[in-house]
């Protein structure tokens, strides 16, 4: 049925069938046998027994269901949406005759509707026009290559994880790409919790069976936000270590390649020395930070090592939670440690912050016309102009290995600044 992105490729059954009564069950599988379709996957029971039965097992090409017993047709047909894998192509049959009811069901992504009783040609001309649409060349969409985008904290609490769901977000909202967010922090990540889901047991999952990774995991285990947005997360419990050398999480992102057009990974920054192989096909890092002493000594080392082990990632320097009025360290004496510019800085605003926090909604939806809003725009516009930039470097300064960190801060230049302040005060 519909859906925004497609599953991997896999085996799938041709033909499932879900019907009430015996005439019914009898056509269907003598025109199933005509076609070339096993006539035991025409099962007895209708709408209830096609949900149960497909949310454990894969979805087939055509699905064939009975809605004679259904009560209320448009909630049994979204209910069946949610088992459905993208691409099935779905016919229904009902026994009320109501124009309106064919129109509900048309729009809510079946093929056909067929009122009971039907005969034999009917039936068989609604699946060969179901088999054509199966078949039929999709529309792909915009050729865009798939872009990966890690986000890498260089402390705890300068707010990475917000970052990370604020650009899924938008991403997904405002430019309308199918957009995977994925949250490595197993045990107290926090991108379900910011969009009030809870992460379910995907992730967990992928971890303890990275066999089972394929296109069908991904289409069941990942939480949906939007009809663009979707997230792999966890709440592990903190007395169950979750021991992976990385290939789960490596082939999670192989199976987003195929199924978005963007993939947001919330990285922990100490991901970085456990599993550095996960940043080899990175297209674009954000490297969130803060104006502190201790965020730009980890920034140059978090910088240096993205140069060494990540060369071919852009990367975007993002001072967030900036506060207004004097910082630790001003942005250029910041910059100036760092050697290279920061390229977007977001304004501390704890009203916002508080109200995203209440309603469940990633910071920059919630900061809409404010200034955090439009920092958050700039964010956007930054990480697309690196996704977009030719794969040559980008002449920006790194810090070179062997430098002292601390001595790249001109402690010099800020302390009588800080004694001018203090006398004026």
């Amino acid at each position: 049925m519909n859906a925004p992105w497609k599953p991997g490729a896999g085996l799938r059954d041709p033909f499932h069938a879900f019907v009430c009564d015996d005439y019914s069950f009898d056509v269907l599988r003598g025109v199933a046998a005509e076609m070339g379709w096993a006539p035991e996957k025409v099962n007895k029971g209708g709408m209830r027994n096609a949900v149960q039965s497909l949310s454990i097992t894969a979805s087939p090409q055509i699905l064939f269901v009975d809605m004679s017993e259904s009560g209320d047709p448009l909630n049994d047909i979204n209910s069946l949406a949610e088992v459905c894998e993208p691409g099935t192509v779905v016919i229904a049959a009902g026994q009320v005759n109501d124009v309106r009811l064919y129109r509900d069901l048309i729009a809510s992504g079946i093929q056909d509707y067929l009122l009971k009783p039907f005969g034999a040609d009917q039936l068989r001309e609604a699946l060969a026009q179901a088999q054509a649409v199966f078949m039929a060349p999709r529309d792909a969409g915009p050729d865009r290559p798939h872009c990966t985008i890690a986000v890498v904290g260089t402390r705890g609490g300068v707010g990475a994880s917000s970052i990370a769901t604020s650009l899924g977000w938008m991403l997904s909202e405002k430019k309308k790409r199918p957009t995977a967010l994925l949250d490595l922090d197993v045990h107290f990540g926090t991108n379900a919790l910011a969009m009030d889901l809870e992460p379910g047991r995907g992730l967990t999952d992928a971890i303890e069976n990275p066999s089972r990774i394929d296109g069908l995991f991904i289409e069941r285990a990942m939480v949906r936000a939007s009809d663009t947005l979707a997230i792999l997360s966890a709440e592990a419990p903190i007395s169950q270590p979750m021991l992976s050398d990385g290939g789960a999480f490596y082939q999670l992102l192989e199976e987003f390649r195929a199924a978005f057009e963007c993939s947001v990974v919330d990285l922990p920054r100490n991901m970085l020395i456990q599993h550095p192989h996960l940043m080899s096909d990175v297209n674009v890092t954000l490297v969130v930070t803060e104006l502190t002493l201790a965020a730009a000594r980890d920034t140059i080392r978090i910088l240096s090592w993205l140069k060494t082990n990540a060369p071919q990632s852009r990367v975007v320097v993002v001072a967030n939670r900036v506060h207004p009025g004097s910082p630790e360290i001003s942005r250029k004496d910041f910059e100036q440690s760092i050697e290279r510019k920061v390229d977007v800085l977001i304004p501390f605003d704890l009203r916002i912050a508080s109200q995203a926090a209440k309603l469940g909604k990633t910071l920059a939806e919630t900061a809409k016309g404010s200034k955090v809003g439009a920092a958050c725009a700039a964010l956007l516009a930054e990480t697309l102009g690196a996704v977009d930039a030719d794969d040559a470097g980008d002449g920006k300064p790194m810090p070179k290995k062997g430098d002292s960190l601390l001595g790249k801060i001109d402690f010099k230049s800020m302390i009588p600044s800080r004694r001018k302040a203090a006398v004026e005060d």
